[in-house]
């Protein structure tokens, strides 16, 4: 028998649970992280991050000290350092280097609302809800306008994409994306993170990128199963095909417009998902409630992800356990997209 507690001095309480749990609230899409090949492999040279956190604060820091390195032995003046344009519903990791290059004034920072190419097109002149960025969309505007593309695509590598290219391969857009970064501890079942580029960008990031500099490499056991994870993954391509069958049959069962293997069921208040949370847990499954900071006020979710290691019945008895938060799925999914105009007025006061 043990305890598992949840929501800290929110709930003030902790569950005892008598049996294992079935975790949807994990980002293991593929199922590897338990993979006998992923744990036995030998390593193979390769420049990793330590994690995905600190792949995009390099990124963003190497990208802002350019501004310095062109404004030799002075501080950039504003209109020599560089503009970023960010989506409004960007990742933390993003949020905080882009924070760091402003404090060092190398950088001038727009906020453009979630997914919304219009205002990034007009400015000119993406996510914790599993939905995909307009790729083709800012590739297009990336030729229109000859701006740098950087793109986090944490949880569509291996997922995505005949070949688990991530949502570039998908959606037919890799020629157009400059830098591409990722994470190893999703669907690879590992640790760390990645930066995909040219050399020329990858000595920059190597030299000026503060998270890379100042880290200490990954063990080389990591670096083994990260090599055999990615083995396998090509090996084992039913594991991305199962992955999308699951996000078809919960879509089926529910009724909900879902796109990926990332769901969220907004429920309300911090209350309203703790409580919910703790009915996963009786129910046998463990659902992580997201709260504030992490999602605006009063949008409060469980967050669901499904992965090759699930089964069918997993999945339907998961959706039998949420049936309470699915009766009134139209109104949380319109709760859902008012949610990123929301996400746009705090982002932009950042």
């Amino acid at each position: 028998m043990g305890t598992f507690g949840l929501g800290g001095e929110a709930s003030g309480q902790e569950e005892e649970l008598g049996e294992k749990l079935i975790l949807f609230s994990g980002n293991d899409y593929m199922g590897l992280s338990s993979h006998p090949a992923v744990r036995e492999a030998a390593a193979k040279d390769c420049l990793l991050c330590p994690t995905g956190f600190s792949a995009n604060m390099a990124v963003m820091t190497a990208l802002g000290s350019i501004s310095s390195l062109l404004a030799v032995g002075r501080k950039p003046a504003k209109d020599e350092r560089i503009a970023i344009f960010s989506d409004a519903l960007n990742h933390a990791s993003i949020i905080d280097g882009i924070r760091l290059i402003e404090r060092q004034q190398e950088a001038v920072v727009f906020v453009y609302k979630h997914c919304d190419m219009s205002h990034l097109d007009f400015l000119l002149l993406f996510s914790m809800d599993g939905d995909f960025a307009p790729l083709p969309e800012l590739v297009e505007l990336r030729r229109k306008y000859g701006f740098l593309l950087v793109i986090d695509d944490a949880h569509g590598t291996l997922v995505c994409g005949d070949n688990g290219g991530g949502v570039p391969e998908l959606l037919e857009c890799e020629s157009g994306i400059d830098i591409s970064v990722g994470t190893l501890s999703k669907a690879a079942g590992c640790q760390g993170g990645f930066v995909a580029c040219s050399t020329r960008w990858k000595s920059l990031i190597q030299s000026r990128g503060r998270s890379f500099i100042f880290s200490t490499a990954l063990p080389v056991p990591v670096v083994a199963s990260v090599q055999a994870a990615l083995h396998v993954s090509r090996k084992e391509r039913w594991r991305r095909s199962l992955v999308w069958r699951h996000v078809q049959y919960f879509a089926s069962l529910t009724k909900l417009n879902i796109t990926s293997p990332i769901i969220s069921i907004v429920v309300g208040s911090e209350e309203a998902a703790l409580r919910a949370g703790r009915h996963m847990l009786r129910s046998g499954f463990h659902v992580t409630p997201i709260r504030p900071p992490t999602v605006p006020p009063n949008s409060c979710r469980l967050r669901i992800t499904l992965s090759a290691s699930h089964s069918p019945d997993d999945i339907k008895r998961l959706v039998d356990a949420l049936n309470p938060w699915l009766s009134d799925k139209h109104a949380k999914q319109s709760f859902v997209e008012g949610h990123a105009e929301q996400s746009y007025v705090v982002a932009s006061k950042l």
